[in-house]
C-alpha cells in the first residue's frame, strides 16, 4: 500500500468529514478512494486491489475481467486505518497543530505502475480535475507523501514528486537509487536493511543453521538481494542448498511456464536437506509462495508436507488473497519473521472494531475489504436477488484470521502511524518558527497555506519526537529510522497466534546485537517440537576436523579424526591445532590438559629406591675402607698396594655419593657438577684398576731372570698412571665447562603429558667424549687384566679385575642404547643405575673376596699360608 500525505491549506474551519468524488475514469477498474477534508489534507495511494482471480486452468485469451472479480489483499486495509487513526488522534490533540484540522485522501494504485503515476499526479495537481502541470486551486497543495508499501511503488511515485521537491516518507525499505534516478531522496520510517541482514545472519549462526535454501521473488529487488546481500553469508559459514526465484507474470501467455517453474521450486524445497528457507520478497510475496504446493502434481498434494522453517524479511507480510481462505497453512506453520518494531496503541482496537460498511462514509475501500475478508456480497438493487452470503455489517473483525486482518497494529501500519506523526511534528516546527518571527500575524492556517513545503526537507532530516505510545521516533543522518527489529514466531496450528521471541538491537555490540528467547518458540510438529538441524553434513564433533567434499559447497564435508598431537575443541572445525607447549591433547583429542612437571624426586618410589641403594652402597664402601685401614699391616692388604686400594675405595665411595647429584630438581650447581664430577671420579677409579693390573703384570715380569721390568716396580708408576689418566679427564671436563657448560632446562616435547625439568648437557659431543674416555680406560684395563688372569701369583688380582671390568664394560655398553631410548626422568634413572651398578661391580668383584679372608678367615691372612699356596 502507498499512502500519500497531501496537505491542503484552507482557512480554519470546524473539523468535519467531506467526501470528494474523484472524476477520473479508467477502463475495467473503479477508482478506490478514501477522502476526508480538513485544513490540511493527508492523501494516500493504497496498494490494495488489482489482482484478478482466474481458475488454475487458464485460457490463452481471457476476457476482460468484470469489476467484481477484482481481488484484494484484505490485510493491507489496516494500513489505511492506521493513517485514519493517526489523523484522528492528531486532530483531537490540542498540543499538535492547534487550530488546524488534518484531512486525508487515499487512492488505490492496484499494484500497477501506470495507476501509481496517475494517482500521484492527481494528488499533485488537484483532487477534482486532472490538468497535468497546472494547478488552479491554491487551497490544495501537496505537502508530503507517505509511501509506498513496496520500494518499486515508492520509486515510481518519486519520479513525479521529486520534480516538485515534495518530501516522501516510506514505510518500507527505500528503493535503491540508480544512475538513471539521481537526486531522489526518501525518509525511511523503517530501520535500515543492513541491520536486518546482520540480524538474519546472526539468527542462522545462533541456531547453527549452516545449510539453507533461499526463495526470492523474480524482481529487481530480489536480484539485488541475491547479488549484494547473499554473498556475505558464506563469509560467516552459511551456504545455500538452492537459490530459487519465484516468477511473477503480467501476461496470460506466461502462466504455463510459471506453473512449471513453480513445480520445480516446490520439488527442490520439499526434497532438500535444508530445513530452513530464507524468503525475500515484497509485502504480498507470501501469498505467492502459498501457491507452490498447489503447483505440484496432484499426487503430491495428498502427501503430508515436510516441515520447514521459513525465515521472512520485515517487508513481507503474512497475508493471503481471499480465494486462499481454505488453503492449507501447514506448509507455513513455523514462520520466524523479522518485523518492524511496533507497540499496541491505546484506542486502535476500538477504532478498528467501529468500522462498518453501512455506517462509514467516504471510505471507498471498506466494501471491497468486507467482501473479501468475510466472503460475503452486498445486495445489488439493480440486479434483484443476490447470490451468496449477504454482508450484514454485523461481522466482527476480531474473528478474522491474521492472514486477513489483525486487531493489533503490525510493523507496517505502525510505520504509517509514525510517518503521519513525523509530518505533523514537522509542520508544528514550521508553524512555531513562523510564530517566532512574525508573532503579530493572525491565521496560522493561512500562514501555512502560503509556505513552500519543500522546506520540510530541512526539518525532516533531523526530526525527533515521542509518539503517543511513548516510543522515541528519530531519523539518522541517512534519513532512516533509528530503530531495531522484532523477531516474531507465527504459530498457525492449532490456533493462529504470534509470539515475540527476540529482537535486533542496533545499539548493542555486534556479538550481542541479537537477543533470542528459545523457550518461547513453538517448533513444527515435523521436528517433534525440538529445534531442527539444517546441515548438509553431520556435525563433526570435537576431536575431528572437516574436509570439504570435492565439487560441493563448503558446508558439505566429511569428518576425519585429528592427527596425533592436535585437537579440535569445537564442532565443525576446519582444522585441528596444536596445544600450547604447557598442555597436551587428551586421548579423545578434544581438549588440552595442563602437563605435569616431572623430574626424578625423592618423593617417588624410583627416586627413593635409587637414593637408598646409593646410600647403602656408600656405607658398604666405607665399611670396606675401614676394614682395610684396620688391617693395613696384614699380608693381603700389603700385597695389593695399599695406596691404590685406598684411592680406589675412596673414588668408589664418591661414585656412590655422586648419584645424589642426579636426584631432585635440577639447579645450576647440580647441573654443572653431576656429569663432570661423575666423569672425573670414575676416571680415577678406573685408572686405579688399570694401575693395579699393570703392577701385577710388571711384578710377574720382574721375577724372570735378566728382566728390566724390576726398575718399573714401585709406587711412582702407579701414581703416574692414576694421575695422568685422571688429569686427561679433568682437562676434558674443564674444557666442557668453559665452552658449553650444562644448565637447567625445560623439555616440553619429549613426553606428551609431562614437562620434564632436566639438565641440558650443553654439548652432547663433550658428554660422549667423557663417556668414551672412561670406556677406553675400562677396555684397556679389561684387556690387560684378561691377559694377566693366569699369572702364577698368590696375590694376583687379575682374575677379579677381569671379572669386574667385564661387569663394568657390560653395564656401560648397555647404557648407550638404554639412555637414548628413554625420555624424561627415566634417562636420569638409567644413568644413576649404571653408575651404581658399575661401581658395585668394582666393589664386589675386587674387594669382597679380600674382605672374606680378612674378616671371616683371618687364619688364612698370613704369609706362611700364602707361601704354601704358591708352592703348591
Amino acid at each position: 500500500m502507498v499512502l500519500v500525505l497531501l496537505l491542503i491549506l484552507l482557512p480554519h474551519m470546524p473539523y468535519k468529514a467531506h467526501t470528494v468524488k474523484c472524476r477520473i475514469q479508467y477502463p475495467h477498474y473503479p477508482l478506490h478512494k478514501y477522502h476526508q477534508l480538513g485544513d490540511l489534507i493527508i492523501g494516500g495511494i493504497a496498494s490494495y486491489g488489482g489482482f484478478i482471480a482466474y481458475s488454475i486452468e487458464f485460457t490463452e485469451e481471457p476476457p476482460s475481467p468484470p469489476l467484481e472479480d477484482l481481488i484484494v489483499l484484505p490485510k493491507n486495509y489496516q494500513n489505511i486505518l492506521a493513517l485514519a487513526f493517526a489523523v484522528m488522534e492528531i486532530n483531537e490533540n490540542p498540543h499538535i497543530l492547534p487550530n488546524i484540522t488534518l484531512g486525508f485522501c487515499i487512492y488505490d494504485n492496484y499494484y500497477y505502475a501506470k495507476w501509481t503515476y496517475i494517482s500521484t499526479m492527481l494528488l499533485t495537481y488537484t483532487l477534482e480535475r486532472f490538468f497535468p502541470n497546472y494547478n488552479c486551486d491554491i487551497q490544495n497543495k501537496l505537502t508530503a507523501v507517505i509511501g509506498g508499501l513496496d520500494s518499486q511503488t515508492s520509486l515510481d511515485m518519486a519520479t513525479i514528486l521529486d520534480v516538485y521537491k515534495v518530501p516522501q516518507l516510506t514505510y518500507s525499505p527505500a528503493p535503491v537509487i540508480r544512475d538513471k534516478h539521481p537526486g531522489l531522496s526518501f525518509y525511511q520510517m523503517v530501520p535500515k536493511e543492513e541491520l536486518q541482514y546482520e540480524g538474519i545472519l546472526s539468527l542462522l549462526l545462533h541456531f547453527r543453521w549452516f545449510w539453507i535454501g533461499v526463495v526470492v521473488m523474480d524482481t529487481d529487488d530480489g536480484e539485488r538481494f541475491v547479488q549484494t546481500v547473499l554473498p556475505m553469508f558464506p563469509q560467516k559459514g552459511v551456504c545455500f542448498a538452492f537459490i530459487e526465484r519465484v516468477p511473477t507474470t503480467a501476461f496470460i501467455s506466461d502462466i504455463a511456464s510459471m506453473v512449471n517453474r513453480g513445480k520445480e521450486i516446490n520439488f527442490k524445497v520439499m526434497n532438500s536437506k535444508a530445513n530452513v528457507i530464507l524468503a525475500y520478497g515484497e509485502s504480498f510475496s507470501l501469498s505467492y509462495f502459498r501457491w507452490l504446493p498447489y503447483l505440484s502434481d496432484i499426487e503430491h498434494l495428498t502427501k503430508k508436507p515436510k516441515g520447514k522453517i521459513w525465515i521472512t524479511t520485515a517487508q513481507m507480510e503474512l497475508t493471503s488473497f481471499s480465494y486462499q481462505r481454505n488453503w492449507d497453512t501447514d506448509k507455513f506453520h513455523d514462520v520466524i519473521a523479522f518485523s518492524y518494531q511496533f507497540k499496541d496503541l491505546t484506542g486502535f482496537h476500538q477504532f478498528a472494531e467501529g468500522r462498518n460498511p453501512y455506517s462509514i462514509s467516504g471510505d471507498g475501500f471498506i466494501k471491497d475489504f468486507w467482501k473479501n475478508a468475510f466472503d460475503c456480497v452486498f445486495p445489488n438493487t439493480n440486479q434483484g436477488e443476490t447470490e451468496g452470503n449477504i454482508c450484514t455489517g454485523k461481522e466482527k473483525l476480531k474473528d478474522l484470521p491474521f492472514f486477513y486482518f489483525e486487531m493489533r497494529m503490525t510493523g507496517h501500519s505502525y510505520s504509517v502511524y509514525n510517518a503521519v506523526y513525523a509530518v505533523a511534528h514537522a509542520l508544528q516546527a514550521m508553524s512555531s518558527t513562523m510564530l517566532k518571527h512574525r508573532p503579530m500575524l493572525d491565521g496560522v492556517g493561512l500562514k501555512l497555506q502560503n509556505q513552500q513545503f519543500w522546506k520540510l526537507h530541512h526539518i525532516l532530516r533531523c526530526i525527533s519526537f515521542n509518539n503517543s505510545a511513548g516510543d522515541k521516533i528519530s531519523l539518522d543522518e541517512n534519513g532512516k529510522l533509528a530503530a531495531g527489529f522484532d523477531i516474531i514466531n507465527y504459530i498457525l496450528l492449532p490456533n493462529q497466534s504470534k509470539v515475540k521471541i527476540g529482537k535486533v538491537d542496533p545499539q548493542a555490540p555486534l556479538d550481542k546485537m541479537l537477543t533470542i528467547n528459545e523457550d518461547a518458540i513453538t517448533w513444527h510438529y515435523w521436528f517433534n517440537q525440538t529445534r531442527p538441524l539444517s546441515l548438509c553434513s553431520e556435525t563433526c564433533h570435537p576431536g575431528s576436523r572437516k574436509k570439504v567434499k570435492e565439487g560441493k559447497p563448503f558446508c558439505c564435508y566429511d569428518c576425519f579424526p585429528c592427527p596425533e598431537g592436535k585437537i579440535s575443541n569445537e564442532k565443525d572445525m576446519n582444522d585441528c591445532f596444536k596445544c600450547p607447549d604447557e598442555h597436551y591433547a587428551t586421548p579423545q583429542k578434544d581438549a588440552c590438559v595442563p602437563k605435569k612437571v616431572s623430574f626424578l624426586s625423592y618423593e617417588e618410589p624410583l627416586g627413593i629406591s635409587l637414593a637408598c641403594f646409593s646410600l647403602s652402597s656408600s656405607m658398604m664402601t666405607a665399611l670396606v675402607l675401614g676394614t682395610f685401614i684396620k688391617h693395613h699391616n696384614t699380608p693381603i692388604v700389603k700385597a695389593n698396594n695399599r695406596d691404590l686400594t685406598y684411592t680406589l675405595l675412596i673414588s668408589l665411595l664418591l661414585c656412590f655419593l655422586c648419584a645424589f647429584l642426579f636426584i631432585g630438581k635440577p639447579w645450576k650447581v647440580t647441573c654443572l657438577l653431576r656429569q663432570t664430577a661423575f666423569g672425573i671420579i670414575f676416571s680415577v677409579a678406573v685408572s686405579c684398576v688399570l694401575a693395579k693390573t699393570i703392577t701385577v703384570v710388571l711384578a710377574f715380569m720382574a721375577t724372570k731372570p735378566g728382566s728390566r721390568g724390576r726398575k718399573w716396580l714401585g709406587k711412582r708408576l702407579a701414581n703416574f698412571i692414576v694421575l695422568s689418566c685422571s688429569l686427561i679427564q679433568a682437562g676434558t671436563c674443564t674444557l666442557w665447562l668453559a665452552t658449553s657448560s650444562p644448565f637447567p632446562d625445560v623439555d616440553m616435547h619429549s613426553l606428551t603429558s609431562e614437562i620434564v625439568l632436566e639438565c641440558n648437557e650443553g654439548s652432547v659431543t663433550m658428554f660422549y667424549s667423557v663417556l668414551g674416555y672412561m670406556g677406553f680406560l675400562a677396555i684397556v684395563s679389561f684387556t690387560v687384566a684378561f691377559l694377566a688372569r693366569k699369572l702364577p701369583d698368590s696375590f694376583n688380582e687379575a682374575k677379579f679385575i677381569t671379572f669386574s671390568m667385564l661387569v663394568f664394560c657390560s653395564v656401560w655398553i648397555s647404557f648407550v642404547p638404554s639412555y637414548l631410548s628413554t625420555k624424561g626422568k627415566y634417562m636420569v634413572s638409567v644413568e644413576i643405575f649404571c653408575i651404581l651398578s658399575s661401581s658395585a661391580g668394582l666393589l664386589g668383584c675386587i674387594f669382597l673376596p679380600k674382605c672374606y679372608l680378612i674378616v671371616l678367615r683371618p687364619e688364612l691372612n698370613n704369609r706362611e699360608h700364602l707361601i704354601k699356596r704358591k708352592a703348591k
